[in-house]
């Protein structure tokens, strides 16, 4: 039992609180386990669960919606206060430090110049404003908090690209499954054989695509923003 730990919820001006084990717990934090039953390592919700007093049905179905152990649980783990080791808490920090670097990059550009932001001068910005992460909340959820801080050292502007490309004849099914990733909007036959398509994605992307275009097709793709 050295592991356990004890997981807590407040709601409403009521505790709801559950023995899980801790690394368990990390491991459901992170995607790596999905049922948050098998976290538990007692199947009841506690008021107190140092005194071992045991939170009522009502309250619970009241709070949560249901009295189904699973859901309960899954929502005190992601919206609660876990437990967790210093190294766990800095690792996930840095996890979730990636992806929203990954979400400004793709999704942003540089207004002063339309082109995509890198994603190390997002994170060197981040570093300089001394950004800091909750390692328990959506990345997406704190995208926003994360521009504003970094925008007087970083212009970012998020925009999506439209993007018409013609592909030759010889190339257009090795290219149709790239083309179907990078959200295609329509597409056209032309008399030569030739396939005609318009895009539409987030601007960071323009890059990629277009070395994936330029890739599948020895640069004979005809690309144009529109």
């Amino acid at each position: 039992m050295s592991k356990t730990v004890i997981a807590k919820y407040s709601r409403n001006g009521e505790e709801f609180e559950l023995f899980i084990d801790a690394d368990m717990a990390y491991e459901y934090i992170t995607g790596k386990r999905s049922d948050p039953v098998t976290v538990l390592e007692v199947e009841e919700v506690f008021k107190d669960a140092k005194k071992g007093e045991r939170q009522s049905e009502e309250k619970v179905r009241k709070v949560f919606g249901t009295t189904e152990l699973g859901k309960v649980a899954a929502v005190i783990l992601k919206n609660g206060e876990v437990p967790i080791t210093t190294e766990q808490r800095n690792k996930l920090s840095e996890e979730k430090r990636k992806q929203i670097v990954e979400i400004i990059s793709r999704n942003s550009i540089d207004p002063r110049t339309n082109a995509p932001n890198p994603p190390l001068r997002i994170e060197n910005a981040m570093r300089e404003a001394r950004v800091s992460i909750d390692p328990f909340k959506n990345a997406n959820e704190q995208v926003e908090e994360v521009v504003k801080k970094i925008s007087m050292l970083v212009p970012i502007k998020f925009t999506t690209a439209k993007v018409q490309v013609t592909i030759p004849p010889e190339f257009s099914n090795r290219c149709y499954g790239i083309l179907k990733q990078f959200g295609l909007k329509s597409e056209q036959w032309l008399p030569n054989g030739s396939l005609q398509a318009v895009l539409e994605f987030p601007a960071g992307m323009q890059n990629d695509f277009f070395d994936r275009m330029n890739g599948a097709t020895q640069g004979r793709a005809e690309i144009k923003l529109l």
